[in-house]
């Protein structure tokens, strides 16, 4: 029945749902992309991890055969709006309409056009559609008079990524959904209610268990859908039939137990094969595992959270792998696959090399999976590269191969379907956030174990968000580890609460410094003592009035590197990091071997480089820094991004104030490794912590500085509470040796417990006073904003519809979640400054460097050409003058 833009035949079967634009007449039917999705929805619940997560959301043990065949009929119904004229007569067109207008008020969608049939605004389509469609027999699916299946009718229909909204839609038409020529709405909708009948014939039996209630079941069911249209829409598997097919039920039904498999969704195989968990010794090529590894792996299976708190380099990476083994090999298998969330780009990039050998000898008797490289802009599955845009390839991956389960890896909306991925937080959050296609993240997420490393206290907007994905996360059944150097007890104890209303009881701060460090906390255990680790070291700490004498800071750091010493310098902005480099290389003059340079180019290191040249400095800074690395002293100066990212050794730190939490993170890179070769002088760690003038810290009250204080508009910058920040100079002051991680407890929380912070407002008075009120003031702001965009998975999609939808904030939330600018393309593209071979293909642009622009004004569609010159390049964005060259970003 292959045919152009005529008429179809009479038979209504000939409605369709998906045509390829490229072979005009080429369709598959509507009838047959419902039953693959359907097909596709019974295949994944047949999988015993997702099956009992969405028994977990909805609060029962398991999810009987006549409630999984009720859901397959709804994700059957996704697209059942495509009914309508106006989407069909998209290539349907009657041999006498040929180049005419479609009648005036037709829509082409199949989704917001069917809400005024649903909420009865169209009461002459209501009238028929609802009967025809079989819809009073699943009405009675429920107990609560029909809400739970209008709910998931609605959800089913939410299938694009974000959930239908019901009021504000398109005007009713009910033209839409009369016969118009050989097009028959009605004849077609009365096909598909028998089909489903006969599809899914245990979903109508009389005396099954009624469907649940939770909403939060509703939510998952959402995923669960969106993911089912993906895999039934991949028309490898599922390729176009335009001609009515009685079986057609058996076909989509093999087709989709396939596809299930083959990305990876289906485990059985695997888990058949496995071998059993290897030995510590084997996974990791350590003799033995330490106290913090041991503890993490013993804590009970049935604790689906785990909190590890260890400092900076003492093997939590390897307690996460093991214990993801433990869960993994346990007798019901309780994950399927791990996620690994980094807090950078970088940090994700070097963890991902130890995931992807790690799975290699977790998984020596079957074939192992391939972790994904969960980063949005690289394709990167095991040991293999994609790359798009090659002809006739959507991905073509270098080792040539079809291996379907890299199906994750080819798109940034898919990576957490991934069975193994290692990226960045903001991917993982975005499973709980109001953001297309959150709920496909979170079903996907929820059969995983989710390990969140470096997890703090600080930013009140993020911590919220964490909550929100771990209450959906561990509300569905899921295994959860989160790890940190520096968690302070309010944040822990929220966190494994997950109780709004923790801070009431949470530890007063004697409670607080006693507790266990190492430890490991779960809900059910409380924190439990990990024992030492024999990585002790005492820090020599000294604080120096000089955060803005780049002169002074300048020679400090030359005078170590010239005593052979690695000296590492930190600083809190991008802006003070490349003065204090420039400082250095004046100081410096004609001494190169006395800095860091990138291909013999003097440079530093920061989150304004281009992709290709951020690769080449975080592989050089680890050559130079690195575990094992030349001996030869020298300066490495950066801002956060070297706290967070690379694993690296340093002699001597110099670094701005910062909250104590921060402060010991920055500190875990000085004397990371043993090494017996350091200098004289430096054989201790030794810490300078460069202070404001006079070390008086009262006018970052108003006046902010170098990322550290609050304006007076209450606006905070990178470190905003100033209390924090006197109470870390006064225990740097009171204590010039610091013995880590003995004192880690003690100086975490005599820093940030609320405790400490009320006793400094009382002894400061007034002007501390209105800060206090004012960072509390933006807690409040920050803890509401993230609560606004958080899913609401407390409420259903057709009673508490308006509570449920998503809104115009898609684009805030990627803002607070880093996403903070905007990417710009150059056209010719100019050389990387550190090598003429590599060509920079787009930068991104940091919000605050467009001097108030809004990112919509400043967005150019068009590809900005830059001018070259021997050292870089300059371009503009809308006025706004930009220098891009061995010292990065910077406005001009």
């Amino acid at each position: 029945m292959t045919q152009s833009h005529a008429s179809p035949n009479a038979y209504t079967r000939a409605h369709w749902a998906k045509s390829d634009r490229q072979n005009p007449g080429r369709i598959h039917l509507l009838e047959h992309h419902l039953a693959d999705v359907g097909a596709c929805m019974e295949a994944l619940l047949t999988q015993p991890t997702i099956r009992r997560r969405l028994a977990s959301a909805a609060g029962r043990d398991d999810i009987d055969e006549a409630t999984a065949a009720r859901l397959a009929v709804f994700a059957a119904l996704h697209d059942i709006g495509k009914v309508n004229v106006g989407f069909q007569t998209q290539i349907w067109q009657p041999a006498d309409w040929q180049g005419a207008r479609r009648p005036n008020g037709w829509g082409r969608g199949h989704t917001r056009d069917i809400v005024p049939v649903i909420v009865d605004a169209d009461k002459k389509t209501a009238a028929w559609f609802f009967d025809a469609l079989g819809f009073e027999d699943m009405l009675e699916w429920d107990a609560d008079a029909g809400e739970t299946a209008s709910s998931l009718f609605v959800a089913t229909l939410s299938h694009h990524g974000e959930p239908l909204n019901l009021e504000g839609g398109p005007q009713r038409n009910p033209s839409m959904w009369q016969a118009y020529r050989e097009i028959d709405p009605k004849a077609c909708v009365e096909r598909i209610g028998g089909l489903a009948r006969a599809w899914f014939p245990a979903a109508f039996a009389r005396d099954a268990p009624l469907l649940p209630s939770a909403p939060e079941f509703q939510h998952m069911f959402l995923g669960l859908c969106t993911l089912a249209d993906w895999l039934g829409s991949d028309e490898t598997r599922f390729p176009f039939q335009d001609t009515p097919q009685a079986d057609y039920i058996a076909a989509a039904r093999c087709q989709a137990k396939a596809i299930v498999r083959e990305v990876g969704l289906d485990i059985a195989e695997q888990r058949e094969g496995f071998g059993g968990e290897p030995s510590f010794q084997n996974l990791f090529g350590l003799d033995a595992p330490n106290s913090i590894q041991q503890a993490a792996y013993d804590a009970p299976l049935e604790e689906r959270l785990v909190v590890v708190e260890s400092e900076t380099g003492s093997g939590k990476t390897e307690a996460a792998l093991w214990r993801f083994a433990r869960l993994y090999d346990a007798e019901a298998g309780l994950v399927d696959g791990l996620y690994f969330a980094l807090p950078t780009r970088a940090a994700a990039k070097q963890i991902y090399e130890r995931v992807n050998l790690f799975r290699k000898r977790l998984f020596t008797a079957v074939d192992a999976p391939e972790p994904v490289l969960a980063v949005p802009g690289y394709i990167r599955s095991g040991d293999f590269k994609g790359k798009r845009g090659l002809q006739w390839y959507e991905v073509w991956w270098d080792d040539h191969a079809t291996d379907r389960r890299r199906w994750a890896a080819e798109s940034a909306k898919r990576f957490l379907a991934a069975q193994i991925a290692v990226g960045t937080i903001d991917q993982a959050m975005m499973a709980a956030l109001k953001v297309r296609h959150s709920h496909m993240r979170a079903a996907c997420l929820a059969r995983n174990l989710l390990v969140v490393d470096e997890v703090h206290a600080s930013d009140a907007y993020m911590r919220r968000i964490l909550e929100a994905l771990l209450d959906a996360h561990i509300g569905a059944g899921g295994y959860a580890l989160l790890m940190s150097a520096t968690l302070g007890s309010d944040a822990r104890h929220r966190l494994l609460t997950r109780s709004r209303m923790a801070a009431m009881d949470a530890p007063n701060i004697d409670d607080a410094v006693k507790a266990a460090y190492p430890s490991v906390a779960t809900a059910g255990e409380g924190i439990r003592p990990a024992g030492e680790n024999d990585r002790s070291k005492r820090v020599l700490m000294e604080a120096r009035p000089a955060m803005q004498d780049f002169e002074r800071t300048a020679q400090l750091a030359l005078q170590a590197a010239r005593a052979d010493a690695k000296t590492l310098v930190i600083r809190n902005t991008v802006r003070n990091a490349i003065a204090t480099q420039q400082a250095i290389e004046r100081a410096a003059g004609d001494d190169t071997d006395a800095l860091f340079a990138c291909n013999g180019k003097r440079t530093l290191h920061h989150g304004r480089f281009a992709a290709p040249d951020r690769h080449m400095l975080d592989a050089e800074v680890e050559a130079r820094l690195g575990k094992d690395t030349p001996s030869k002293g020298f300066v490495m100066v950066g801002t956060q991004t070297l706290e967070q990212s690379l694993d690296i050794d340093a002699d001597i730190l110099i670094t701005d104030l910062c909250p104590a939490d921060v402060l010991l993170q920055r500190i875990g890179r000085l004397h990371r490794h043993p090494r017996k070769d350091r200098p004289d002088g430096y054989r201790l760690p030794r810490c300078i912590v460069l202070t404001p003038s006079n070390s008086d810290l009262s006018p970052l009250l108003q006046n902010p500085l170098n990322g550290l204080g609050m304006n007076k508009w209450g606006e905070t910058f990178v470190y905003g509470d100033v209390r924090i920040l006197e109470a870390t100079r006064r225990l740097i002051h009171e204590n010039p040796e610091w013995h880590i991680p003995e004192m880690n407890r003690s100086l975490v929380e005599r820093a940030t417990h609320p405790n400490a912070l009320e006793d400094i407002t009382a002894e400061l008075g007034d002007d501390w006073r209105v800060h206090a009120n004012n960072v509390e003031g933006e807690l409040i702001a920050d803890t509401m904003t993230a609560g606004g965009v958080i899913v609401r998975r407390d409420k259903t999609f057709y009673e508490d519809n308006s509570d449920v939808v998503f809104g115009d904030m898609q684009q805030q939330i990627r803002t607070r979640l880093g996403n903070n600018g905007i990417e710009v393309e150059f056209v010719p593209q100019p050389k990387s400054p550190f090598d003429a071979s590599v060509s920079i293909e787009k930068l991104t642009i940091p919000a605050h460097l467009l001097r108030g622009q809004s990112l919509d004004t400043a967005i150019s569609e068009e590809p900005i050409t830059p001018t070259t010159d021997a050292d870089g390049f300059r371009f503009s964005v809308n006025g706004a003058n930009f220098r891009y060259d061995r010292l990065g970003l910077r406005a001009e």
